[in-house]
């Protein structure tokens, strides 16, 4: 053992419970409590290669392997084990093109953990708006109850649309702060979801306006500011609105017809 190696029971100590799904996917049921094994972690690597081609360099494999090792060395996780949920149910990768942005899903157990945006432009060939951005992250986290985050996040973008600093009676922006309100108060299963606040993103927002860096930025800054880990949702709304940035920045925004 190198000197500066910590000992297995010194792990142990510091991690008397086995990291689980739910410590770092926001996911429901038996998968939360579900500790996360070197089976599980191969079995995505396996999954993102057969999809992709390759590894994500910050994709659920590359998490769930950190997770796993960091188990397995503690002893908390048995390598050997197969009557993990994962094992009975699977992991899945699945791609989407949509309004000019690439958009990559994990699931685990048929739970989506976490989504990648890229932008692809040339799929799209106009400026990708707030709405379009929002409905991109109903897309890839739609499935995720909504949050103070979240609601903080919608708000942001309909401000940046509107250009007024205020938000519209019964818009997207209402609706998002309404269902996370009601979200604090009630079970998991019964909770208003992403993709039933943003579907109709375009629709329900005032006006529209191509995204930019600065409002991409904006939104990012406040979901994280107001999310319990400090950072922004994964697939989330600020992950949507920084793709559609990029996109918007590489085409020339504003210089398409």
């Amino acid at each position: 053992m190198s000197q500066g190696q910590p000992r297995r029971d010194e792990v142990q100590d510091q991690l008397p419970e086995a990291i689980t799904y739910g410590d770092i996917f926001n996911v429901s049921g038996s998968l939360a409590a579900q500790a996360i094994t070197p089976q599980d972690a191969a079995l995505m690597h396996s999954a993102e290669t057969r999809a992709l081609g390759k590894t994500l360099k910050e994709g659920a494999a590359a998490v769930m392997q950190a997770a796993a090792e960091t188990n397995e060395w503690a002893g908390l996780v048995d390598s050997r084990a197969e009557d993990s949920v994962v094992g009975e149910q699977g992991v899945a990768v699945a791609e989407a093109h949509l309004l000019g942005m690439n958009v990559t899903t994990e699931y685990v157990a048929g739970q989506a953990i976490r989504s990648v945006i890229c932008p692809a432009l040339a799929d799209y060939p106009t400026d990708v708006t707030i709405g379009e951005a929002l409905e991109a992250a109903a897309m890839t986290a739609g499935d995720k109850p909504v949050e103070l985050s979240d609601a903080v996040a919608v708000q942001a973008a309909e401000r940046q649309a509107t250009g007024t600093g205020e938000i519209s009676k019964g818009g997207v922006a209402s609706a998002a702060q309404s269902a996370a309100d009601v979200n604090a108060r009630l079970p998991y299963s019964m909770k208003t979801t992403l993709g039933d606040v943003l579907s109709t993103a375009t629709e329900d927002l005032p006006v529209e306006k191509a995204v930019t860096a600065e409002d991409a930025r904006r939104i990012k800054e406040l979901e994280a500011s107001h999310s319990a880990t400090g950072e922004v949702n994964s697939g989330g709304v600020g992950d949507a609105m920084e793709a559609a940035a990029r996109a918007n920045e590489q085409g020339g925004i504003g210089s398409r017809p």
